[in-house]
């Protein structure tokens, strides 16, 4: 082949006149490639080609970038227009040298390698970017990237990009919120931004309250005194219903929280002359939410200090406390959660044990309820290489002298409890060394698989046995496996019975399994402990139903035993053919013969057997709203010996269900009720009627399928609300029933649009509802409101619910008079009734003060009249 000259031409500022020798750029007339950068200025002279034909007298370009390249009469190439990396990577030219027209060398083949120069800046897709980032957002996790492009040379430094950012408006003291991957523009908070980034306050709405202009309304009263100007017309409340409104529509594009400036620079970034663009990030800061961390990966056995954090949640519920549980039931649990959410494992993970948990995670409040949806966060636990091969102490091979070069000797079979499928597990096998050895190589070994092959014709008189010493390795681990290659003579010798007939035994049906029936015995003559002398016994006719087996140790005796049960009625008699076989093949010229099989006989004696059913397990599948009376299952009995039978039934401790003594007929006598058990066992009993003693048991498992057959029902029919504060109620509902008939429900109102003029009904979650006032209430009043409660299926009826509006105590309870309401007369009596009662104790108290005056007057005329007398 004809060698290729690579030519590096000057720099691009390197002109011809000033600095390289134009004598190498000269050649001889070959297959040449020509590197050249691009934007060369031109005209520029790219190679001379030298003929060693005197004729030649002109040359001839074809071929790709005719009008960029020109040759001359002398075999000068040119470069006429430069040349450019991103609309051409090379050229290919065909030249031909020419003796007036008359091609007298070539042709020849000119590849022209265009060389990238950094002369093209990168920039970004887009101009502007905006994204949305959380509330406590873990740092160095992306939220958004920016992405740029530089039609350069990707294989070059021309058109690596580093990601930069250079600055953040707002600053706050130059504390640095978000971070910039370099190598690929992701857009992440930093530990400060995790802390610091907050989102735009606003009003505090209830889990589940209406945000409508009305609750903002309602809302702005709460807070502000009740002013004669109209909401629409009021400054105050205008600009808390724009700040609402900007928060809870967030537009990072027209409203942004932060924007970042964002920079791209090519040649890695490491260099004065990179070229760069720029891009802007708008970002607007959003609430944090109950978020997923998940799927989280450990590595087993990791080297740490326990308990070691893996995750967080947060719930947007300040106040919640954490449970966490495992979806899965396992003895062992090794997570943990703290009360600030950080989930926590408690000890090194072993994946060979179990490689994924699943973990829910639940954040309740103070009363034991549920403030955000149960979390399934799953942990997968990462292999690592901990575990080396294992294979068999010893693995034994035998090998028949004589056979074909390259036949199988056996595979060596060897065991990685690391995962499946990945490096860790994968298995190499070589053979270090062997015993007794040899001047070549008598064995090979598949480096895969572990499939061991003869590299030349074994014979047993030069080596009976070899020891072979074979490493299988992992990654990292390797373990020494010994393997036995016995050489074993060619199978010769047949196998001979020591009596070719054993005669006759009597069985009774009833005889237990593993009974030994009989002691065979034969013997072979080739050479021992080898699959050549090796017997094994192979009962090959009579033995119905595999009732009989032949356990051996392969050293010439067998034991025949009893496998399966007899049955008089159905095989009364056997004759068994039991053959003598060797697992090694015989030799072409030998075949088998008489002296290599024996026969036995069985009688089987009848017994009275207990009866039998037709299937040894009863399970039975139904809805629980079968029709009283309905037949669940017909049990089937047969006694072996054709007597009368009968069967009876126990277990029954729900008494729903009858059986007909005579035909097995099981069915249903009462209503079934999922709710109360979803499934119960019961005994089922055949037996000979002559003789009850003989009797089979069944156990009969019954699994009931749920039905809808129960509405959710309110879990209460009352409450009140105060009218100086009127809170929502919550509403809370159950259903017996299982999914899909339950939960989530669906709450309206019993009315035919299923709405109410004074009242709202808003779900909560898939039990819950809350129920609030339109309008503030202004008296006193019970309302009785239908409330329609239905299940996942639609199923539901109208409940009563009765809310009384009420003023309450400052513990927040609706104020009950103390005698209740049957001595209760209101305001105005009870002023009326304690006017009555002053009234009467002025009156009492004027009579008294008279007739005290009246008694002391007569007492003074009585002692005037005194003095008069005595006068």
């Amino acid at each position: 082949m004809t060698p290729m000259v690579h030519l590096l031409l000057l720099p691009l500022l390197l002109s011809i006149a000033g600095g390289k020798d134009l004598e190498e750029k000269k050649g001889p007339f070959e297959n040449t490639v020509l590197d050249v950068p691009e934007a060369t200025p031109v005209p520029y002279p790219l190679f001379q080609f030298q003929v060693t034909d005197l004729h030649v007298n002109n040359f001839r370009l074809s071929g790709e970038g005719g009008q960029d390249i020109s040759i001359s009469k002398d075999g000068w190439l040119y470069l006429e227009q430069p040349l450019d990396w991103s609309r051409e990577e090379h050229y290919i030219i065909m030249v031909e040298a020419l003796a007036d027209e008359e091609v007298v060398e070539g042709p020849i083949y000119v590849t022209i390698n265009v060389l990238d120069v950094n002369n093209k800046a990168p920039y970004f897709n887009q101009s502007v970017y905006t994204a949305v980032v959380r509330e406590n957002t873990p740092a160095a996790v992306p939220f958004t990237r920016v992405f740029a492009t530089d039609q350069d040379d990707p294989e070059t430094p021309n058109a690596r990009l580093r990601y930069s950012l250079v600055s953040e408006i707002p600053s706050i003291r130059d504390t640095k919120l978000f971070q910039i991957n370099p190598d690929t523009g992701e857009i992440s908070t930093t530990e400060q931004g995790q802390q610091l980034l907050k989102a735009r306050e606003g009003i505090q709405y209830a889990r589940g309250e209406d945000r409508s202009i009305e609750t903002l309304k309602r809302k702005f009263d709460d807070y502000c005194s009740v002013q004669e100007v109209p909401y629409e017309h009021n400054p105050f409340f205008t600009c808390v219903q724009r700040a609402e409104m900007r928060r809870q529509n967030l537009d990072p594009l027209e409203d942004p929280d932060y924007t970042l400036f964002v920079r791209v620079q090519d040649l890695e970034g490491a260099s004065q002359n990179a070229l760069s663009g720029n891009s802007r990030v708008q970002i607007a800061v959003q609430q944090n939410l109950w978020k997923n961390p998940g799927p989280i990966r450990i590595r087993e056995n990791l080297e740490e200090t326990y308990p070691l954090t893996i995750a967080k949640v947060q719930s947007n519920d300040p106040d919640a406390r954490y449970v966490l549980v495992q979806k899965e039931r396992e003895l062992k649990f090794p997570f943990e959660i703290t009360q600030n959410g950080e989930i926590m494992v408690t000890e090194k993970l072993d994946r060979e044990r179990k490689e994924r948990f699943i973990l829910v995670v639940l954040a309740k409040d103070e009363n034991d309820n549920e403030v955000d949806p149960p979390m399934e966060i799953y942990v997968l636990v990462d292999d690592v290489n901990d575990n080396a091969p294992v294979c068999d102490e010893e693995t034994v091979f035998e090998f028949q002298e004589n056979e074909p070069v390259g036949g199988l000797v056996g595979e060596l079979l060897a065991h990685d409890s690391d995962k499946e499928g990945t490096l860790n597990s994968v298995l190499t096998y070589t053979i270090l060394s062997q015993n007794p050895p040899t001047a070549s190589k008598t064995f090979s070994i598949d480096e895969s698989s572990g499939a061991i092959r003869t590299l030349h014709l074994l014979r047993r008189r030069e080596n009976a046995v070899y020891n072979l010493n074979v490493r299988v390795s992992d990654a990292d681990f390797s373990t020494n496996c010994k393997v036995v290659v016995k050489v074993i003579d060619v199978n010769d010798e047949l196998p001979k019975f020591e009596k070719n007939d054993y005669g006759n035994e009597t069985l009774a049906e009833d005889t237990p399994l593993g009974h030994t029936l009989l002691t065979i015995k034969a013997t072979d003559n080739d050479d021992p402990d080898t699959g050549s002398s090796e017997i094994q016994f192979i009962i090959s006719e009579g033995n119905t139903d595999d009732v009989f087996a032949v356990e051996t140790d392969g050293k010439g005796v067998g034991y025949l035993v009893l496998a399966k049960p007899l049955d008089f009625e159905t095989s009364p008699s056997y004759r068994l053919q039991i053959d003598a076989r060797n697992p090694e093949p015989l030799m072409e010229s030998l075949k088998y013969g008489s002296e290599s099989t024996a026969f036995f006989s069985v009688s089987v004696i009848d017994v009275d057997e207990a009866p039998k059913f037709s299937m040894d397990i009863l399970d039975v599948t139904i809805y629980e709203n079968i029709t009283k009376g309905s037949v669940l299952l017909t049990v089937h009995a047969k006694d072996p010996e054709g007597k009368e039978i009968g069967y009876k039934l126990d277990g029954d401790t729900q008494g729903w269900l009858e059986l007909d003594a005579a035909t097995g007929e099981i069915r249903t006598k009462e209503k079934l009720d999922r709710e109360k058990v979803d499934s119960f066992k019961v005994t089922v009993t055949a037996f000979e009627k002559a003789n009850p003693e003989k009797a089979t048991e069944r156990d009969l498992h019954v699994r009931l399928l749920d039905v809808n057959d129960n509405v959710p029902k309110l879990m209460e029919t009352q409450a009140f609300i105060c009218m100086k504060n009127p809170k929502p109620v919550l509403i809370k509902a159950e259903d017996s029933d299982s999914d899909p008939f339950s939960q989530p429900f669906t709450f309206s109102f019993g009315t035919k649009t299923g709405k109410s003029p004074n009242w709202e009904l808003n779900q909560v979650d898939d039990t819950t509802a809350e129920l609030k006032l339109k309008k503030p209430p202004t008296q006193d009043k019970t309302f009785s409101l239908p409330i329609t409660v239905k299940d996942k299926a639609g199923v539901g009826v109208p409940q009563a619910f009765e809310v009384k509006v009420c003023n309450c105590t400052e513990l927040g309870y609706c104020y009950v008079a103390p005698e209740g309401a049957a001595l209760s007369y209101g305001m105005g009596p009870t002023i009326g009734i304690l006017a009555g009662i002053l009234g009467f104790c002025v009156i009492v108290f004027v009579v008294v003060i008279k007739r005290i005056n009246k008694k002391s007057q007569r007492k003074a005329q009585t002692e005037g009249d005194e003095r008069n007398a005595m006068m």
